[in-house]
């Protein structure tokens, strides 16, 4: 009986601990069971731990978002994905004063 119970509860921790690994340095960060959405300012060096890992945006050029997670550097179109350090990482939007990115294991 208290093992159901322990093994029903796995999930709900898992996702509690999921959405609390999220946070934000001095940019939005919004985080659900889906993953991290990260709005970085595009003027600045803003440093954003998400889900246990650092992200950083790096510059924007031509529509395309340079980024550091987890210590790679990876280039990401707009509307595009990469993978970086175990997590998926997409760029949502680029406009003249924000970078929208998407982080999900």
């Amino acid at each position: 009986m208290i093992r159901r119970a322990v093994l029903s509860a796995m999930p709900l921790l898992a996702a509690l601990v999921f959405v609390a690994g999220c946070g934000g340095g001095g940019s939005q960060v919004d985080c659900g069971l889906d993953g991290c959405t990260v709005t970085f300012p595009r003027s600045g060096d803003v440093v954003v731990s998400v889900l246990g890992v650092d992200a950083r945006l790096v510059g924007v050029q031509n529509g395309t978002a340079q980024l550091e997670v987890a210590g790679q550097q990876i280039t990401v179109p707009v509307g595009g994905e990469t993978e970086a350090g175990g997590f998926v990482v997409g760029v949502e939007e680029v406009t003249d004063t924000e970078v929208v990115v998407r982080v999900r294991a």
